[in-house]
């Protein structure tokens, strides 16, 4: 199989045997990497490197000096040069003698391997096009181009073996290409067409190809194998949650007796956890069209954004409410509150929403998921404010125990009996769940603890919505009033509905029987 030209620029007779320079006065204030001035206004290469576009010498202030070897053979292969080893850059190539010659005798034959140090940044793996949108494809080698001359034919008898380094050690690779450029009628694009892989490693990769061209390695991640196990608790837990949440948001929204600043903010948060969480189970592997995939993880982004934000304002409203205990005060608490928690509750999330979407719209919805790609660092602009929202929570949580053990210490022994002690502990300990503060453990998932981490993230974050319910619903003595009310109308109305329906069918003017009277009892016959 023939391979294909050079890319423009990198011809190997200008490598090997230089080109006409023309004279241009300039300045060489700045050569690149592994260049040297001369005379005060040109560039040059330094031994063992040559310039990208073939000149010796240079002004251009965008070229680069890439690393070449070149053997030259003057006479015939011998059986102790049956083979050439090229080395530049860590990068190796071994080419076979008659294939550098290729029978011919008249003259010298040289043979050159050339690596290129940035063109993989103009070339990269976006070129590449034989594997799965979902995988993540990235060129992990410097891209070196191997060449005999003059003139000589690119297709070869026996393979040459190319050894690459690395550029990246990754741990999760699932699958390695040796690649070439292929020249189309479009400009070009990687091929795998005659060229294999023997041998990877963590830090080189050997690959065997049977024409002479440019070369890369390509490399795809890995996607992250999901626990069926994590699936089914994920799934169960925000189901459960949906459940609690859309209780206790009836149950604020119809108990007149508990409505206040603090039922407000309980209420919102209950909302904004809902939305998410149906979202999240409907939506997050809606990956078929990449604009409903985007809107959804735009909508996600903003709504858990939300979510957090109101349980920041929760954890104000906590320690304001506890700061003011000894003054028993709570119109200035309730007027603050009235006045910021919903722009900041709603306006705060939509400021970074849009923020993002602006800088980097094509960022939202990835290959296997509607949620923030990890590129360019365009997940903190949902983990950055996530991380600053339960540590200023945690600090308020650590603030709000303190000045209630100080409380508590003062009041009489009686009065502060065990069982109220151990509710109020209990209720403290919830309110990290519902501030948010477990979402730490997102960070936690690292070395052996990883798994066990994982586990306790995915149970205590999706029952958030059942904690809510627990502390603000049914440890709630005027709820648990409230719930005994309609509890009560409700059997009462149920049975006023029964007699009325026993009393419609019997008729206005019919008498009951024995049997009616005493359901159950046979009547004798004498």
């Amino acid at each position: 199989m023939q391979g294909s030209s050079l890319p423009p620029g990198l011809c190997f007779l200008l490598c090997f045997f230089g080109a006409v320079t023309p004279k241009i006065k300039a300045s060489c204030a700045n050569c690149p990497p592994n260049a040297s001035c001369v005379n005060n206004s040109h560039c040059t290469c330094n031994s063992g490197y040559v310039s990208g576009s073939g000149q010796k010498l240079f002004t251009f202030p965008l070229e680069t000096c890439n690393a070449i070897e070149t053997r030259v053979i003057t006479d015939n292969c011998s059986e102790e040069r049956q083979t050439f080893n090229l080395n530049v850059q860590m990068n190796s190539m071994d080419i076979h003698c008659n294939d550098v010659i290729q029978g011919d005798t008249q003259g010298p034959s040289a043979v050159a391997f050339i690596s290129y140090s940035s063109l993989g940044n103009i070339i990269n793996a976006t070129f590449f096009e034989e594997t799965d949108e979902k995988e993540r494809v990235f060129l992990n080698s410097q891209v070196v181009s191997a060449a005999i001359g003059p003139k000589r034919n690119v297709s070869l008898s026996k393979s040459v073996t190319l050894t690459f380094q690395h550029m990246k050690t990754n741990h999760s690779i699932k699958k390695v290409f040796c690649v070439y450029w292929e020249t189309t009628k479009q400009g070009g694009l990687w091929s795998r067409d005659g060229c294999f892989l023997i041998h990877v490693n963590k830090s080189h990769t050997m690959c065997n190809c049977s024409h002479l061209s440019s070369f890369a390695v390509l490399m795809a991640l890995t996607s992250q194998e999901e626990d069926p196990v994590l699936t089914i608790i994920t799934y169960v837990g925000l189901s459960l949650s949906l459940l609690c949440l859309l209780v206790a948001a009836l149950t604020f929204l119809l108990c007149k007796a508990i409505q206040n600043t603090s039922t407000s903010l309980h209420l919102q948060l209950s909302i904004c956890l809902f939305l998410a969480h149906l979202l999240f189970l409907v939506g997050i592997d809606q990956t078929e069209s990449k604009v409903l995939c985007a809107i959804i993880a735009g909508a996600l982004h903003y709504l858990y954004l939300a979510a957090f934000t109101w349980m920041l304002l929760e954890g104000l409203h906590l320690f304001l409410t506890a700061r003011n205990l000894t003054v028993v005060n709570y119109s200035s608490i309730n007027r603050l509150m009235k006045w910021i928690m919903f722009p900041v509750g709603y306006g705060v999330p939509a400021v970074i929403v849009a923020i993002s979407a602006a800088s980097r719209p094509h960022l939202y919805g990835t290959a296997n998921r509607c949620w923030l790609h990890l590129d360019q660092g365009f997940i903190w602009g949902f983990l950055g404010p996530v991380c600053a929202i339960f540590s200023v929570n945690l600090v308020f949580f650590i603030l709000v125990f303190w000045i209630l053990k100080r409380k508590l210490s003062s009041l009489n022994s009686e009065v502060s009996t065990i069982q109220n002690t151990r509710m109020l502990a209990f209720k403290a300990t919830a309110q990290l769940f519902i501030l948010g503060c477990t979402w730490c453990l997102g960070f936690l998932q690292v070395g052996p603890a990883a798994q066990v981490m994982a586990y306790l993230f995915t149970i205590i974050n999706s029952l958030q919505g059942f904690f809510i319910f627990l502390v603000y619903c049914l440890l709630s003595q005027q709820v648990q009033k409230q719930y005994q009310k309609w509890f009560r109308e409700i059997v009462k109305s149920k049975s006023e509905s029964e007699a009325y329906t026993l009393s419609s069918k019997m008729g206005p003017d019919s008498k009951p029987s024995e049997g009616d009277v005493f359901p159950g009892q046979v009547k004798r016959k004498y």
